[in-house]
């Protein structure tokens, strides 16, 4: 399932290529026919995320709510049939697409979401107070949401990856930052030195912007000074991450020599290191 900051990268992507523009709304696969219907002509005024979910605004008050889930792909890009001076109707359609959007420069296919709904902007509200903190979008992890950390026995990898307490962080960031912490993911939540609680919300806050603009998820130090060093010099940053306990079951924890553990936690495979995650 795609972790936050690729769905930030994708309401971007939404946002510079439909934003302030009149666009083409409808549902080859037939699935969201009578809501392409009502937003069909309308300009998008916007595109923004919180956590793994994805809003479209659109005037007179109308929301997309988009989750991608496990399977879903929302493509964008330009198409080259910008003479007609509106949004073409005949470009050719591949797979099962459950909502296509169309301006005079660009392409949007959504296929194979969780979620595809029109809503009011309330609805799009209430969506978002179920949601926990959204590191992209909070620079400090709210005192409510440290106060249940606080108080909760659910061990810390699985709150991690509650995305009512904290949105948008996905098996990869977990694993890899309580290796960096070297923190047992068994660990009752409310047992996390607060200090600690503090230091992976803030590694989170540096690194997934990072993951945003690069479309990386880059957790080590030298993955992360590699990017930014070539960011600054005007290039992409997109490194190949190595990771420490994040798919290498099997084999050494490069910190302490023991050897690295698959398991499954809350219905998702989780990677610790037994030697160091104590």
């Amino acid at each position: 399932m795609p972790e936050g900051h690729t769905i930030h990268a994708l309401a971007g992507r939404v946002q510079d290529a439909f934003a302030g523009t009149p666009v083409r709304f409808s549902s080859p696969q037939g699935r969201f026919a009578e809501s392409a219907a009502a937003l069909d002509g309308a300009c998008v005024e916007s595109a923004e995320a919180h956590g793994k979910h994805l809003a479209i605004h659109v005037e007179g008050e109308q929301v997309v709510h988009v989750h991608l889930g496990l399977f879903g792909r929302f493509g964008v890009r330009q198409h080259r049939r910008v003479d007609r001076g509106e949004p073409p109707t005949d470009l050719p359609v591949a797979g099962q697409v459950r909502m296509r959007m169309v301006n005079r420069t660009h392409v949007g296919d959504l296929r194979g979401p969780i979620v595809c709904e029109l809503v009011t902007p309330t609805e799009w509200r209430e969506v978002r107070a179920g949601l926990g903190a959204d590191p992209l979008r909070d620079d400090r992890l709210p005192d409510a949401v440290r106060d249940r950390l606080a108080r909760t026995r659910r061990a810390i990898g699985a709150v991690l990856m509650d995305q009512s307490l904290v949105a948008g962080v996905g098996n990869v960031y977990r694993a890899e930052l309580l290796h960096r912490h070297e923190l047992d993911p068994h660990t009752p939540a409310r047992d996390v030195p607060a200090g600690v609680v503090t230091a992976i919300w803030d590694d989170l806050v540096r690194l997934m912007p990072l993951g945003v603009r690069t479309g990386r998820i880059l957790v080590s130090d030298s993955d992360v000074e590699r990017a930014e060093a070539l960011i600054a010099k005007g290039g992409t940053g997109r490194v190949r991450p190595h990771y420490a306990v994040y798919r290498r079951h099997g084999k050494p924890c490069p910190r302490c020599g023991e050897t690295v553990v698959k398991e499954t936690m809350a219905g998702r495979n989780l990677f610790r290191c037994p030697g160091c995650q104590r």
